[in-house]
């Protein structure tokens, strides 16, 4: 069975606890980082060794990230066909598994606010899932279904906000996607068995707009699946247990591919000119991220038995 425990503040002093209905059971032990947590705190937590301790109520207690920002914020790029689809690829001839980097000093509790940098006119929302690392990985592995679990021990709700004006004038992504607040991150970290992993297909991601629904897809629209992203993530570099990797969104963001002419275009123009042109573009876009909107995001199977939770974040200006 799927586990829920947050990390939070509560008297001053920061813990982690089993998330129980209205109330969280704090866990025993001192665990400063998700390192810690995973490699000792997870075993505790899902053995029920906190159950004599006393519930806090949810309500009573300030939720943190869950995942700590000396972790790794590591992601997979337009992993899902629908967006693929939606930013002008085409799943059957895009063969390639795109990693990057997010600044973990973006990652945020599950409703800080989101602060749109004043230079900022494309802001973007993407809902993804999170693959929290339950052991360290100093090379090659190979990971199939069998023994996923080995490797991946929780999983997270993320947003992958997004600055389009300065993520694709700039061609990079870590700029524009690691400002502060730009990963919030949780409310739960969600502990999973085999048994759990085996569903992750069935996960149900949906994100709405000031209560209008933008995103609404199951993890099976995924193209890369963890398996063979973390096999071939081994071969590139190291990871430790607490380490984070997003897997991509699916379609529904503001950003769609411009129509070809205009596409075209832009590849001809300096960039300050390419971003003009975007911004000129997402002028006219009534679905990007203004002060004032509200964000929800939620992802769970549709029978609720793994459930990550849920975000409400609004944006705000710098």
């Amino acid at each position: 069975m799927a586990v829920n425990v947050i990390r939070y503040q509560h008297g001053g002093t920061v813990h982690w606890g089993r998330v129980d209905g209205s109330g969280v059971v704090p866990i025993p032990g001192d665990y400063p980082t998700t390192r810690d947590f995973m490699l000792h705190g997870a075993a505790v937590a899902r053995a029920g060794a906190a159950e004599d301790a006393a519930p806090v109520a949810l309500d009573a207690v300030e939720v943190l990230s869950p995942v700590t920002r000396d972790r790794q914020f590591l992601c997979q790029a337009i992993n899902y066909a629908s967006h693929m689809r939606e930013s002008g690829f085409d799943p059957d001839s895009s063969p390639f598994n795109i990693f990057f980097r997010k600044a973990s000093s973006c990652m945020a509790p599950a409703t800080t606010d989101i602060v749109s940098p004043a230079h900022v006119e494309f802001l973007d929302y993407e809902i993804e899932i999170g693959l929290v690392f339950s052991r360290d990985v100093g090379g090659p592995v190979e990971v199939g279904e069998a023994n996923l679990a080995e490797f991946v021990g929780g999983l997270v709700l993320l947003n992958d906000v997004s600055a389009r004006d300065v993520q694709l004038p700039e061609t990079q992504f870590y700029k524009g996607k690691s400002y502060r607040t730009f990963g919030p991150t949780g409310p739960y970290l969600t502990l999973v068995s085999a048994e759990e992993l085996a569903r992750f297909d069935e996960l149900h991601l949906v994100l709405s707009v000031n209560g209008e629904v933008r995103q609404d897809a199951l993890a099976s629209d995924m193209v890369h699946l963890p398996p063979a992203t973390l096999t071939e993530l081994s071969a590139l570099q190291d990871w430790e247990a607490g380490d984070l990797l997003a897997t991509g969104t699916p379609g529904g963001c503001a950003l769609q591919a411009p129509a070809r002419p205009l596409a075209m275009l832009a590849q001809l123009v300096s960039p300050k000119r390419r971003q003009a042109l975007v911004r000129r573009v997402a002028a006219r876009n009534p679905r990007r991220l203004r002060p004032g909107d509200v964000i929800e995001a939620s992802i769970r199977t549709d029978d609720g038995a793994i459930d990550l939770g849920t975000q409400h974040n609004r944006v705000i200006a710098a």
